[in-house]
This record gives C-alpha cells, sequence and structure tokens, in this order.
C-alpha cells in the first residue's frame, strides 16, 4: 500500500471514531503522546482520552478537506497533516487543521 492511501485510510478511521466513540480513540496513543489543545498540554494514552472524552459536545461530525503526508523518519513513519471543518451540536462550521506523526503503530 502507498503512503498516501495508509495515511488517507487512518484519517478516516481516526475522525470516525472521533465522531462516534471518543473514548476509543485511546488505542491509538502511546504513553510517549502529546496532545496540545487550546494551550494545555496532554501526555499519553489515558491523559489524552480522559481530554477528548470531556469535550463539552455530545454530536460532532469532522468534514475532512485535504490529507497531506510526509515520510518522516527511518523506521517508515510518516507525518500527516489533515485540514477540513468540524461541526458540534448542530451549531456552525469550524475549521480545523490537525498535524499527526504516524508510526504504523500506536502512535
Amino acid at each position: 500500500m502507498d503512503p498516501d492511501s495508509v495515511a488517507k485510510a487512518f484519517v478516516e478511521h481516526y475522525y470516525r471514531t472521533f465522531d462516534t466513540n471518543r473514548a476509543a480513540l485511546v488505542g491509538l496513543y502511546q504513553e510517549g503522546s502529546m496532545l496540545s489543545f487550546e494551550g494545555e498540554k496532554f501526555q499519553g494514552a489515558a491523559a489524552i482520552a480522559t481530554k477528548l472524552t470531556s469535550l463539552p459536545f455530545t454530536k460532532c461530525a469532522h468534514t475532512v478537506v485535504t490529507v497531506d503526508c510526509q515520510p518522516a523518519g527511518p523506521t517508515g513513519g510518516m507525518l500527516v497533516f489533515v485540514s477540513g471543518s468540524l461541526q458540534v451540536d448542530g451549531e456552525h462550521h469550524i475549521k480545523f487543521s490537525q498535524v499527526r506523526p504516524r508510526c504504523f503503530g500506536p502512535i
């Protein structure tokens, strides 16, 4: 499978899971993973999952517009840049962008 296809499949899985069952994202993070969110940093799978599940909305729908993938590191990892829009609880769409290192295993 080519890197672009892997990145797109991962992005689809990640945002589908985020939109339907945020608690299930815990398996996609490692203890060395870091989330920066509105100036706060959360490290480790449990801390990240706790933050994501505590976000103050019940419904969420991501619309991915772009997925750009670049090789990263000597072990076959990749850096994935995603942009799109997000709608929470039926409100107006909010633009988002996210950069994800992807290392063929939990991140």
